[in-house]
């Protein structure tokens, strides 16, 4: 099968691939990952207390053996 385009017209951009996040968003990933970040920690800081009352508690009920 032939066809014939009598005429195109396009416009064409380049881009920048170290300019496609704005200022904006770039500031809200770094946002969200400082977030997850201190969540992260928060959450091991809790864990690491638990962990600390309860070998407590561990060697509490030893000893009264």
């Amino acid at each position: 099968m032939e066809v014939d385009i009598g005429e195109i017209s396009s416009t064409v951009r380049s881009v920048d691939g170290d300019t496609l996040l704005s200022p904006k968003i770039l500031q809200r990933i770094v946002a969200a990952v400082t977030a997850a970040l201190r969540d992260s920690g928060e959450r091991e800081r809790r864990a690491r207390d638990e962990r600390r009352v309860t070998d407590g508690v561990s060697a509490e009920r030893d000893e009264a053996k």
